[in-house]
C-alpha cells in the first residue's frame, strides 16, 4: 500500500518543513530580533531601578522581576559579591548568543510571566508548545513580502 503524503502545514503563510526552509530561517531571525529587543528593553527598565546601587540583589520579593529575566537568559545564577555591571555584561553577552530554539522556549515563559510583551509572530518549526504572539494564522509574515517584492 502506498504511503500517503502528509498535508503541508502553513503558519503565517510559510510552509512548515523539516529541515527548516530558507523562509523559515528568515522568519525566525526576524522574530529573534524582536524578542531580543524586547528582552533588552525589559532588562534596561529593571536595571534603572538600581541606579546608585552597585551590588546584585540577593533573592527577595522586591527584585523578583530582574532575577527572573536574568535566569531566563543566563545559564548561571548570581548571588552576593557580584556587581550590577558584571551581571549586565554577562546577561547581554548571553542574550546575543542565544540559540533560536532556546529563545523560543524562554520567551514563551517570560511572556507568560508578563516579563516581556507578546510579539507579532512566533518562531516556526519548534515542537515546544509556546504561545507568545498576538496575531492569527491568517496573518502573513513580512518575510514573504520581502521575498516576493
Amino acid at each position: 500500500m502506498p504511503k500517503l503524503k502528509k498535508t503541508p502545514t502553513y503558519l503565517y503563510g510559510i510552509e512548515i518543513t523539516k529541515p527548516h526552509s530558507k523562509l523559515m530561517y528568515a522568519h525566525n531571525e526576524m522574530c529573534a530580533d524582536e524578542m531580543k529587543f524586547n528582552i533588552r528593553d525589559a532588562w534596561a527598565n529593571e536595571i534603572i531601578k538600581f541606579m546608585g546601587d552597585d551590588e546584585w540583589p540577593t533573592e527577595s520579593n522586591k527584585y523578583n522581576k530582574i532575577i527572573d529575566i536574568q535566569r531566563s537568559v543566563c545559564a548561571t545564577g548570581f548571588g552576593e559579591g557580584f556587581t550590577i555591571d558584571e551581571v549586565n555584561k554577562d546577561f547581554l553577552s548571553n542574550l546575543s548568543d542565544m540559540a533560536n530554539w532556546q529563545l523560543h522556549e524562554e520567551y514563551s515563559y517570560m511572556s507568560f510571566k508578563n516579563l516581556v510583551p507578546r510579539t507579532r509572530f512566533m518562531m516556526l518549526g519548534f515542537n515546544v508548545e509556546a504561545d507568545y504572539d498576538f496575531c492569527t494564522d491568517i496573518d502573513l509574515s513580512p518575510v514573504l513580502t520581502e521575498v516576493h517584492a
